[in-house]
């Protein structure tokens, strides 16, 4: 169920007799230069309406803006930081507990978003309201090791391409050359580099680690419509027999 497409009347009653919701929300930014910038809240809204398909839930409209400021070196990313994101964020779920929810799921498409979404949730608990946070992408891979993958490596290149190929521009992909920090500091994987075999996370934009805008393991060469098919199914069959279990489950008691 549609926020966007119901009526104020229909989401009354929806909330007359349940208390869930659904909040998908992602980000505009750089995708390497074969995917578009959209990906991760396209991701997010089209598993929203997977998950309908299964289970009765209302949804919101999927927030496409998030907190993207590591890629503003690549043109046409937008973001709106952890401050607007989390006044946005904030406000959508104070708007929900006051029409009577109390159970809320955020479907998220960007990592950059979830320390935001954890204060939120936080702060919500205190209030009586309990929030789960999905990242759709780390889900995959615990769920089948196979579909894990890096920033718009071949897992999101694969759910892409199952979504709408017309979104996927592979005449522009670049390979991925991954930048050392130094000869003893080697690049392992985002902003972490490897001293002595162990990871240290040294915070730098995408742009000074990756020249293509994407990194991981999974080589976007090795990216299909079955992979992402599989995926996105079995990634949406997850989320609605968590939100069954979620749903159930007693909210914090406020005194």
């Amino acid at each position: 169920m549609r926020l966007e497409h119901s009526s104020w009347a229909q989401v009354k009653a929806y909330f007359e007799q349940e208390d869930t919701v659904i909040v998908p929300l992602g980000s505009v930014e750089n995708h390497g230069s074969h995917m578009g910038l959209g990906t991760d809240f396209l991701i997010p809204d089209h598993l929203v309406d997977r998950v309908s398909r299964k289970i009765e839930v209302l949804s919101t409209p999927t927030m496409p803006y998030g907190m993207a400021d590591h890629h503003i070196e690549f043109p046409g990313t937008l973001t709106i930081g952890h401050d607007g994101l989390y006044l946005v964020m904030s406000r959508i779920a104070d708007q929900l507990y006051d029409y009577g929810a109390r159970h809320i799921v955020f479907l998220n498409g960007h990592g950059g978003n979830t320390p935001v979404l954890n204060r939120v949730g936080v702060n919500m608990a205190r209030r009586g309201c309990l929030c789960a946070i999905i990242d759709w992408w780390s889900l995959a891979g615990k769920i089948n090791p196979a579909w894990k993958g890096g920033h718009a490596g071949a897992e999101e290149t694969s759910a892409m391409l199952a979504i709408n190929p017309d979104w996927v521009h592979m005449e522009y992909a670049m390979p991925f050359e991954p930048k050392d920090l130094s000869d003893e500091l080697k690049f392992a994987g985002a902003n972490d580099v490897f001293c002595d075999g162990v990871a240290v996370t040294v915070p730098r934009p995408v742009a000074q680690y990756s020249d293509a805008g994407w990194f991981g393991n999974d080589d976007i060469r090795d990216a299909s419509v079955q992979w992402g098919e599989e995926m996105l199914e079995g990634v949406s069959d997850f989320i609605a027999s968590f939100i069954e279990k979620f749903r159930r489950a007693a909210c914090p008691r406020v005194e």
